[in-house]
């Protein structure tokens, strides 16, 4: 399809030669002789490009341009004029011109400069194109009152230059919280890194963070340049950060307070200016009770406090969770999407996830890939899934039936007290038992005797 090309000028020898010229370039060619035809024509027919004229009755060329700016900033406007000036041409780039081109108009420039602003015209398109791609994957779905209060928080913290702790069980979506935030501050457009503090070996982590000089070690054979370094200007978003080791810490504590790092093997003082994400499924607070965690560095970073809520408490989101993600693996994969009965949906919506958002994604993948049919029925949900009754429902069952054996009611304060720390823990039976204050070997036991099973062994 040719792009669409409008041309405005007062001149009507101007008009006939340039629309001819460009229409045999392959051109659709648009005409105005006044500011005033402008808009309605861009409206009715949005051009790629717009060839203007400064010296116009009223309103002027000058004026045509402010008027198009701010109604589509995105437009590629080149100006031309025959009493051209220096200062006429900066007012014009100033405004928001591609270029400026002086009359008498040579042909072949024109065409040439035509040619370089659609290529702009189409780069900006697939920019666009691309961050509307990257802000649905960022997208923050759900209208359950905890999502609701989170993007509030979000909103309100994500201009400001303050650091953000976020809390949140494996899953729950931290990452995107931190996303969010980076998206609706100043620093928009500058670089987002972020660095996995569990993930990274002790020995490893300072120059992944600080960088090295060539030399430094073993195998450092040119300089690098860390992560503090390269977020400059953006943020940088450390996760699990509560298994950072205590002397990273003080190392970090340090650039937070000075702005200001030396790289692993170099004498040179970096000076950066970087907002810090932080995120952490532990419990920081008994980090620090437990000496693990430094007390002055989780005030330094808990500024403003975020958390994301585990998916058991806003049970209400998961149908719009399950059709964004239908659509967005659908798309992916290059598959059709598929629609899931109601019976299915009430199982899906009781389970209760101790995987959070993650585990119910994977989940929806995996039904969206090997349900046979394009309706998913209940019989299409992993045995895991195909429960009558859920573990957290015991305890209102049990009172529903009235008093009840002292014996049977502790055995169900047991297993949901047992279950809710293992849901914390994201199912790490050592994690698990140390939180519940008894031996691996005795929860074991109690995980036997009072039938709770994991969700890989269901």
């Amino acid at each position: 399809m040719a792009e669409n090309i409008l041309i405005v000028d007062d001149e009507p020898a101007i008009l006939s030669t340039l629309s001819g010229i460009l229409s045999d370039e392959g051109y659709e060619v648009q005409v105005a002789e006044s500011g005033i035809e402008v808009i309605p024509l861009v409206q009715a027919h949005p051009p790629a490009l717009v060839l203007l004229d400064i010296w116009m009755p009223e309103p002027d060329g000058i004026e045509t341009l402010q008027q198009l700016r701010t109604l589509y900033s995105n437009l590629i406007v080149i100006m031309m004029s025959g009493h051209g000036s220096i200062e006429t041409a900066v007012k014009a780039i100033k405004l928001g011109a591609y270029d400026y081109i002086e009359k008498p108009l040579s042909l072949e420039k024109v065409i040439l400069m035509v040619k370089h602003a659609l290529n702009e015209f189409h780069l900006r398109e697939e920019n666009r194109s691309l961050k509307r791609l990257v802000q649905k994957k960022y997208e923050m779905v759900g209208a359950s009152q905890a999502i609701l209060h989170l993007k509030e928080q979000i909103r309100v913290s994500g201009p400001s230059q303050s650091r953000v702790l976020i809390s949140g069980e494996n899953g729950t979506g931290k990452e995107l919280v931190a996303r969010l935030v980076h998206e609706k501050s100043t620093r928009r457009n500058a670089p987002f890194l972020e660095i996995n503090c569990a993930a990274i070996p002790e020995n490893l982590i300072e120059s992944e963070l600080f960088g090295y000089e060539r030399g430094a070690f073993t195998g450092a054979q040119s300089r690098k340049k860390g992560h503090f370094e390269l977020a400059s200007g953006g943020t940088l978003f450390l996760d699990e950060i509560g298994d950072m080791s205590l002397s990273t810490q003080a190392k970090v504590l340090r650039v937070l307070q000075e702005q200001a790092f030396y790289r692993v093997g170099g004498n040179a003082r970096i000076q950066v200016d970087v907002r810090v994400i932080a995120a952490s499924n532990k419990d920081l607070v008994e980090e620090i009770k437990e000496g693990r965690f430094r007390e002055d560095l989780y005030y330094r970073l808990n500024v403003i406090p975020l958390h994301a809520p585990p998916l058991r408490e806003r049970t209400e989101d998961i149908p719009l969770l399950i059709a964004y993600f239908i659509d967005a693996i659908a798309q992916e994969q290059g598959i059709r999407a598929k629609r899931i009965t109601p019976e299915a949906f009430d199982l899906l919506k009781h389970y209760h996830w101790p995987g959070n958002v993650r585990e119910l994604r994977n989940v929806t993948e995996r039904l969206l890939i090997m349900s046979p049919t394009p309706m998913i029925t209940s019989h299409d949900l992993p045995a895991f899934l195909r429960v009558t009754e859920h573990p957290g429902d015991e305890a209102s069952s049990l009172s529903k039936k009235g008093p009840a054996p002292l014996k049977e009611a502790r055995s169900v304060f047991e297993k949901q007290h047992i279950l809710n720390a293992l849901e914390k823990k994201d199912w790490n039976i050592p994690q698990a038992a140390e939180m519940l204050q008894i031996e691996r070997t005795h929860l074991y036991r109690k995980m036997k005797l009072l039938g709770i099973k994991s969700p890989e062994e269901s």
